[in-house]
């Protein structure tokens, strides 16, 4: 039978961890590997990404390159026709306004209304849109909903 004390770990080797600062005699006492003086002798010290200690650092000398298109993007609010048909009645006009109204729509959609065409819609709304997608276009024609390009 085996007992405990002969148990040995047979996973993965026993790594030798080093205690430091524990006196002269054991190759890493009074200043533990840390040096002298200065910053890095110190507890809690880190360092820091990128810096160079007073020195120009390399990602300010290095010149700015490419183009990015953020400044230009504007944001485009999205719905699909299965969430129009749930949230509008027949006869209803959809726009952006009537989407802030029902609560659905944020404030600041400087690209306008997209038309998506994930579900179908049944119900006969006018839809006033600034971009509509292709599915979502031979959709609308298919069940003769009218459609208006903003």
């Amino acid at each position: 039978m085996i007992t405990l004390s002969e148990l040995s770990n047979t996973d993965r080797p026993v790594k030798k961890i080093q205690r430091v600062g524990r006196g002269m005699g054991s190759n890493r006492g009074k200043t533990c590997s840390r040096g002298g003086k200065g910053d890095k002798a110190r507890q809690g010290y880190k360092r820091h990404f990128g810096r160079e200690g007073g020195q120009l650092p390399l990602y300010r000398k290095l010149p700015c390159r490419g183009f990015v298109n953020g400044k230009f993007r504007s944001n485009v609010f999205a719905i699909n026709l299965a969430y129009i048909n749930e949230l509008f009645n027949d006869g209803d006009v959809v726009n952006l306004a009537t989407l802030r109204e029902k609560g659905y729509s944020t404030r600041r959609a400087l690209g306008g209304l997209k038309i998506l065409s994930r579900g179908e819609l049944t119900k006969k709304v006018t839809i006033e849109a600034t971009a509509f997608s292709e599915e979502a276009v031979k959709k609308l024609e298919k069940n003769s909903i009218s459609y208006k390009k903003i």
